[in-house]
Formats: structure tokens, C-alpha cells, sequence
């Protein structure tokens, strides 16, 4: 069942960009370069700054300007 789960958000993450600032674990997963550490850095440096741009995902630790080209494609940050 967890295999299916995670194909099918790969699927989507195919043809939909990730909001960063809702993403769960296995969506961020999915990014370029993104791994478990850097996947739970962003969930926590979001609690206390939320994303208001992409480019905002360079704040958090780990994530610098070439991993932000890997993946500048696959995130957004929708409006509220």
C-alpha cells in the first residue's frame, strides 16, 4: 500500500508543482535533492516562517542557489 501511495504522488508530482509551504514529507520527498533532513528542515523552518516566495526556500539550512535550480520548477507558493 505505501509503495502505491508514494507512486501515485510521484505521478502528480509529475504534472503539479508542490507548495512548499503545505507539502507534506513524501511530497518534498519528491524534489530534487531533497532528502529526509532537508525535507524536515523545511517543515520546520516553515512553522515559523512561511514561504512568500519560492526563492525564500534558500533560507533554510542546507538549501542553497543550485539545489534552489534543481528544483525552482517543481515548487510554488500559492496565495491565501
Amino acid at each position: 500500500m505505501k509503495k502505491i501511495i508514494l507512486f501515485m504522488i510521484f505521478v502528480i508530482s509529475l504534472f503539479a508543482k508542490i507548495d512548499i509551504n503545505t507539502a507534506e514529507m513524501t511530497q518534498l520527498h519528491s524534489l530534487k535533492g531533497i532528502g529526509h533532513i532537508k525535507a524536515v528542515a523545511i517543515i520546520e523552518y516553515r512553522k515559523e516562517h512561511p514561504f512568500k516566495k519560492i526563492e525564500d526556500i534558500m533560507k533554510v539550512k542546507g538549501i542553497g542557489k543550485k539545489l534552489f535550480e534543481k528544483m525552482k520548477d517543481d515548487i510554488e507558493v500559492e496565495e491565501k
